[in-house]
């Protein structure tokens, strides 16, 4: 019987990957021969890579160098704005198309993230696999598309809100009616309730920003 060997992400993934999990932040700049050593591939799908992130916004030129972006105010309400109407969407359709075992998994999702109330690394990691499988339960391959745009773009953020103090708990109940409503197939609640998720995110964000509110561990 022949091996099974688990695919290679390309350069483009790794440098994504690299940027989502916080390795790069926004303002750090990326060097190719740096990059190149980091992940062990050469410098030519390094750079095609780093070409594709600059058209993608998620890299912006300073000087010579390409630097990881960084939001402003009005990039970050615009992209909330988006966000809160095709998550909302993506729950309208879980609700119509999602499988009983779809729900089943949504719901384990929820009670295993109970525990990590107080890890806001870890549960914002969990919190994007929870987002990511509504979206699939939704049923809708352009939808979700999107949305990976959407969610790329958040990468940008140097910061999650669910690090603000009491978020965390705040977090697991809002997925838990959310949840919910998908399992009783009311898709204008489903829709509703993570429209309104996002925007608490949102908020807290901004409180973030501003220094209004505190984060775990401050």
């Amino acid at each position: 019987m022949s091996d099974l060997k688990t695919p290679q992400k390309d350069a483009y993934s790794l440098i994504l990957d690299a940027i989502d999990s916080g390795t790069y932040r926004p303002g750090d700049r990326l060097v190719e021969s740096e990059l190149a050593d980091r992940f062990g591939v050469s410098r030519t799908p390094i750079r095609e890579a780093l070409q594709r992130l600059e058209t993608q916004s998620l890299l912006t030129r300073d000087g010579r160098s390409l630097i990881v972006a960084s939001l402003d105010h009005n990039q970050l309400s615009e992209l909330y704005v988006v966000r809160a109407e095709l998550e909302g969407l993506a729950a309208r359709l879980a609700a119509r198309h999602a499988t009983e075992e779809e729900i089943r998994v949504l719901r384990d999702m929820v009670e295993d993230d109970r525990g990590l109330t107080d890890q806001p690394q870890a549960l914002s990691r969990a919190n994007r696999r929870f987002h990511k499988q509504i979206h699939l339960a939704s049923h809708n391959r352009y939808l979700v598309q999107q949305l990976g745009l959407v969610h790329r773009s958040m990468a940008l953020m140097a910061t999650t809100s669910i690090a603000a103090e009491g978020r965390g708990r705040d977090t697991i109940t809002e997925h838990d009616a959310i949840v919910d409503a998908i399992a009783n197939r009311n898709e204008e609640v489903a829709y509703q309730t993570l429209k309104d998720h996002i925007s608490k995110a949102f908020v807290t964000r901004l409180k973030l920003d501003s220094g209004a509110v505190k984060s775990v561990g401050d």
